[in-house]
């Protein structure tokens, strides 16, 4: 199998995998919805689980993948198996001293960490107490999650991606479980979310063993901490930390920001993001990760132009998905969040308001995922400084924009400065690939992208146009919105394919290539 079809399978796999975890999620964020609505209760928990979310990014699943895979990819082809298992018990060894003690470290200091992401609590010492008490439940879930990420990235250089995959899965089950099983139980029913977040990550980590030794991994202690692989892992850990951090640090941004405004706005902010966390997770984070690997055997061997080939597939296969899904989330922001939502303490006011920040987040989703592909390139080639250069751009452009549009647009006018700041960093991390690569097949790239914002556009006007009125302010009826819902969402499916057909568009082409070839005909 080519490096395209290497791509798109593991991109496919760890789709469906991610879909999955997706279902739980929103399962889960209804169910949240529903027990404790849009209150300065969900407040508590959505302000205190931004940190280990972010630490998470900055110490874990992001930037673990981006240091480690590449090296261990280079240390498998040029060291050896033994010695690729060796840096994997040594980097477990790190993981536990170090995360460990940013966990003790974090417990004892969390009454000034929330001073510092909101803010605005200290004005009510109760719902300050509140936050701090969750933080100080939930830190533990960085050790678990940094332990499930370096699992991760073992079995992804085997082209192991389903069950990594599948994982965060269990992490969201737990979290349901906890919530309608034991909320009752507590004095403070908040508190069972911290629970469930902190032993969801234990599972999530505990879930990937069995695979993991499967494949001849061990967790033994190492102590050489002067392995020159471990090393080079560092060198490339701190700036793909930043990188790779950026969109978490523009939510904490937010955060800090939304604490001043009215009640329910971190709530409005917290349930679009993870709307749009949807197609940024199913498509911009499988693909980032499915084509790491392939990306980083290219670059050890030096074949650059089979990267290059790999990086412009990659990026116009993303965009061919995931734009349409950006599409469609603004044309049915609102139906989207009703369904999903309105229901308990979660009323039509919540849906607004909600649904104006998803407007404005999904304006973004395009530069999101394409972000993913770019950095991995980057980090295929270990150049993690460029990346994080960008990214510190990227940073100060959204806090001048939350500063300038959260005054006439509210919690909206940070989710659009969180948008306009992402593509700003895709387009100079694409310019910057550009010259490090010499070519990067750009006409070609900006022209499917051309034909898929178009198509994208007229199948969100037809969306748009089916689903409006009365029925999508009330909160009963969801059989009948879900049958509208879907059947609209279908029909814009349609619509899109047999526009990227009429436009010849050469991802659909690709995809109907590859299904003619599984369906036997």
């Amino acid at each position: 199998m080519d490096g395209k079809g290497k791509i798109a399978r593991a991109a496919g796999v760890m789709s469906v995998a991610t879909l999955i975890s997706r279902i739980l999620g929103y399962i889960k964020d209804m169910i949240l919805a529903v027990f404790f609505g849009a209150t300065g209760l969900s407040d508590t928990f959505f302000a205190a689980f931004r940190i280990p979310n972010l630490l998470r990014e900055l110490f874990a699943e992001g930037s673990m993948s981006s240091a480690f895979i590449p090296v261990l990819t280079e240390y498998r082809q040029k060291k050896g198996e033994e010695e690729a298992k060796r840096l994997v018990r040594i980097t477990f060894t790190v993981i536990i001293g170090a995360v460990g003690l940013i966990c003790l470290l974090g417990i004892i200091f969390s009454p000034a960490i929330v001073s510092f992401v909101a803010p605005g609590f200290l004005k009510f010492p109760q719902k300050f107490s509140t936050t701090v008490l969750l933080t100080r439940i939930m830190f533990p879930f960085l050790l678990f999650i940094s332990l499930a990420s370096l699992v991760m990235g073992a079995l992804n250089t085997k082209k192991v991606f389903f069950i990594p995959a599948l994982a965060p899965a269990l992490l969201n089950a737990t979290i349901i479980l906890f919530v309608v099983l034991f909320s009752h139980s507590f004095t403070q029913p908040i508190v069972t979310v911290a629970v469930g977040v902190a032993i969801g990550g234990f599972v999530q980590f505990a879930f990937q063993l069995p695979s993991f030794f499967k494949n001849h991994y061990s967790l033994g202690i190492d102590t050489n901490f002067s392995h020159p692989g471990l090393k080079r892992m560092a060198i490339l850990l701190i700036p793909a930390t930043m990188a790779l951090a950026v969109n978490q640090i523009n939510i904490i941004v937010s955060n800090i920001l939304a604490s001043y405004l009215p009640e329910g706005s971190i709530t409005y902010l917290y349930y679009s993001m993870r709307l749009i966390q949807f197609p940024i997770g199913i498509f911009g984070v499988a693909m980032g990760m499915a084509v790491l690997p392939t990306l980083s055997e290219h670059a050890v061997k030096g074949e650059i132009e089979k990267l290059r080939e790999d990086f412009s597939f990659a990026l116009r296969l993303l965009f061919f998905i995931a734009v349409p899904s950006m599409a469609g989330l603004i044309a049915l922001r609102e139906p989207i969040v009703n369904l999903l939502f309105q229901r308990g303490q979660f009323d039509y006011t919540a849906t607004k308001g909600t649904a104006e920040a998803l407007l404005f987040y999904s304006m973004g989703i395009w530069s999101v995922v394409g972000v993913r592909v770019v950095t991995a390139t980057f980090y295929s080639l270990q150049d993690t400084n460029t990346p994080v250069k960008i990214a510190a751009v990227g940073m100060t452009l959204n806090l001048l924009f939350s500063l300038l549009l959260m005054g006439p647009l509210r919690h909206s006018g940070l989710a659009l400065a969180n948008a306009l700041a992402s593509g700003i960093n895709f387009t100079l991390l694409f310019y910057f690939l550009r010259r490090k690569l010499k070519r990067i097949d750009a006409r070609r790239i900006i022209k499917s992208f051309a034909k898929i914002t178009l198509a994208s556009c007229l199948m969100g006007l037809t969306g748009w146009a089916m689903l409006h009125g009365e029925l999508w302010e009330k909160s009963s009826n969801s059989l009948l919105k879900t049958g509208y819902l879907s059947g609209t969402m279908i029909l814009c499916l349609v619509v899109y394919i047999l526009l990227s057909y009429l436009m010849k568009n050469e991802e659909i082409e690709y995809v109907a290539e590859k299904l003619k070839r599984k369906i036997p005909g």
